[in-house]
């Protein structure tokens, strides 16, 4: 089964689980850190690109614009609550790219328009005002936080019951 027809599959309500069930070995659980679910997919896997910025998002921009078929975008904002590094116009970016999902240590704005949108995105809370529009970041970075690396390349999978990432695609 590829990773397309598992987030696919009936089972994918608790993929997650049953992946921590049947691959506990080969998987690291992501520390419940308070991500909460803000798309209108609450079920995304794919392969890891990252990106790590400050308070400022032209980098994950950019990635956005990119062929995003089968990939999930990570992005460490430090998990900064002092402004939102997407809203819902970065969102419709990422789905006419065919991301499958988006990963966010940091804020979204736009909530409801976003709940709306066939994309999964995860972030740890809201805030109304816009990032800055530095030119600052880093991709294609291993990243650090809730207590796991995230390695571009590798894979994750979300769901309502967590996060798991794994070095190979799981079947």
């Amino acid at each position: 089964m590829t990773g397309r027809q598992i987030a696919n599959s009936k089972f994918m309500k608790t993929e997650t689980t049953l992946l921590c069930d049947n691959f506990s070995k080969q998987i690291k659980v992501v520390s419940p850190i308070g991500f909460k679910d803000y798309g209108g997919r609450k079920q995304f896997c794919g392969q890891i690109v990252t990106v790590k910025c400050y308070e400022s998002n032209p980098y994950v921009r950019r990635l956005l614009e990119q062929d995003g078929t089968n990939k999930v975008l990570v992005v460490d904002g430090g998990g900064s609550k002092r402004c939102a590094l997407m809203g819902d116009n970065m969102a419709e970016l990422a789905i006419q790219n065919k991301w499958e999902g988006i990963l966010l240590y940091g804020c979204i704005r736009d909530s409801g328009a976003i709940a709306k949108l066939e994309i999964g995105l995860k972030a740890l809370d809201v805030h109304p005002l816009k990032s800055g529009k530095k030119n600052e970041g880093e991709t294609g970075l291993s990243l650090q936080f809730g207590n796991t690396e995230f390695v571009p390349g590798h894979f994750i999978y979300c769901d309502e019951d967590g996060i798991v990432v794994s070095a190979e695609k799981l079947h």
